[in-house]
C-alpha cells in the first residue's frame, strides 16, 4: 500500500543515520545501546534520537536501560522494563496509535519481537493474528511456547540472520493478517533451513562443560554454524547460567525468570538483564564474575 510508512530494519548498535529517514518517525523495540569498545548511548542511541529532533514522534521499547530515567518526562518515549512487558507488540495500543498520528517511517527491530510491533502499528494497533502478542512474549522471553505463526516465522528469521530481505516478507505476512498462502509456503521453505542448524547445535551442545550454577561450551572451533539462541536454552537445561564462546565474543544467558541480572553483576548500563554478549576479549574477567576460579575462567577463555 503506497500509503504506508516506509520500514527500515535495525538493531541498537546498528542504527540509521537520522537524515535518511524519511520524514516523522516511529522506533519499535530498539534498545538503548549499553555499553561496549564501539561505543554506548551517548555514541549509538542518543545521535538518533538528536538528529531526528522533532521528526520522532515516539521510540517503544521494553529493554532495561539506566538512560529511561532522561525520558521519563517526554511523551514520545514510551519505555519499560522487560520484567514489565514482556515483549514490545503489548505495549502498542490504539491510543498510543491514535496520539501518535500518521508517522513516514518506521524504525523497528529485526526479530519476531520487533517485526510483529511494526505490523501492528501498520494495522493501528490490531493484533496480525490472534494471539500474536502472547507470540512475541514467549519467543523474546523463551518462556512457554508460541503458537504455530509464531514458531514458522521465528524460525525462519533464526534460519537467515542476515537475509536482509527477509523482515520485509514478515512485516507483510503479518500485516496482512498472516493469510496469505503463497507467503506462508515460502517462509516455510526458510525455515525448514534451520535443521541442519538445529542438528549441529545439539551436537555442540553435547560439549558443554558444567559447573556449579553454570554451563560453558566453546563453539570458536570444530563446529559449522550453530543456533546460539538454543545453544543457550540447551545450556539452561544443565545449569542456571549458559555461556557460549564463539570467536568474537562470550554470549551468557539464564531464564527470565530467574532473577540473573547480568547488567548487574557486570556494571552494564543498558540490555537485557537475562542474556548478554560482550567482546571475547572479556571472557576471563566475566567467567570469574559468575563464579569460575580465576585459574580455570582463563582457561576457558583461551
Amino acid at each position: 500500500m503506497s500509503d504506508d510508512p516506509a520500514l527500515v530494519f535495525a538493531t541498537p548498535r546498528k542504527l540509521p543515520k537520522a537524515a535518511r529517514l524519511q520524514g516523522s518517525v516511529v522506533v519499535l523495540d530498539i534498545a538503548f545501546a549499553g555499553a561496549s569498545p564501539s561505543g554506548g548511548f551517548e555514541q549509538v542511541t542518543l545521535p538518533l534520537i538528536a538528529g531526528l529532533g522533532p521528526r520522532l514522534k515516539a521510540w517503544v521499547d521494553h529493554h532495561d536501560h539506566a538512560e529511561h530515567a532522561r525520558y521519563r518526562r517526554d511523551p514520545r518515549f514510551v519505555l519499560s522494563t522487560k520484567a514489565e512487558h514482556g515483549a514490545c507488540p503489548e505495549m502498542i495500543d490504539e491510543a498510543l496509535v491514535a496520539r501518535v498520528g500518521a508517522v513516514d517511517t518506521i524504525v523497528c527491530h529485526g526479530d519476531f519481537d520487533g517485526l510483529a510491533s511494526a505490523a501492528k502499528w501498520l494495522l493501528g494497533s490490531r493484533q496480525p493474528y490472534e494471539r500474536c502478542d502472547d507470540d512475541a512474549r514467549a519467543i523474546d522471553t523463551r518462556i512457554g511456547e508460541a503458537g504455530p505463526v509464531g514458531a514458522l516465522l521465528d524460525r525462519a528469521l533464526r534460519a537467515r540472520p542476515k537475509d536482509t530481505a527477509l523482515p520485509a516478507l514478515v512485516v507483510r505476512y503479518l500485516a496482512g493478517g498472516a493469510q496469505d498462502v503463497d507467503l506462508e509456503r515460502q517462509l516455510r521453505s526458510i525455515a525448514a533451513e534451520l535443521e541442519p542448524i538445529e542438528r549441529e547445535t545439539e551436537r555442540a551442545a553435547r560439549h558443554y562443560r558444567v559447573f556449579p550454577g553454570l554451563a560453558v561450551v566453546d563453539v570458536a572451533v570444530g563446529f559449522d554454524r550453530v543456533d546460539t539462541t538454543l545453544l543457550l536454552l540447551l545450556g539452561q537445561k544443565l545449569a542456571r547460567v549458559a555461556v557460549v564462546l564463539d570467536r568474537a565474543n562470550i554470549q551468557m544467558a539464564a531464564s527470565f525468570d530467574s532473577g540473573v541480572d547480568f547488567l548487574q553483576l557486570l556494571h552494564i548500563p543498558g540490555g537485557m538483564p537475562t542474556r548478554l554478549a560482550l567482546p571475547r576479549n572479556r571472557a576471563e574477567s566475566a567467567l570469574v564474575t559468575l563464579g569460575l576460579d580465576p585459574a580455570l575462567a582463563a582457561e576457558l577463555a583461551g
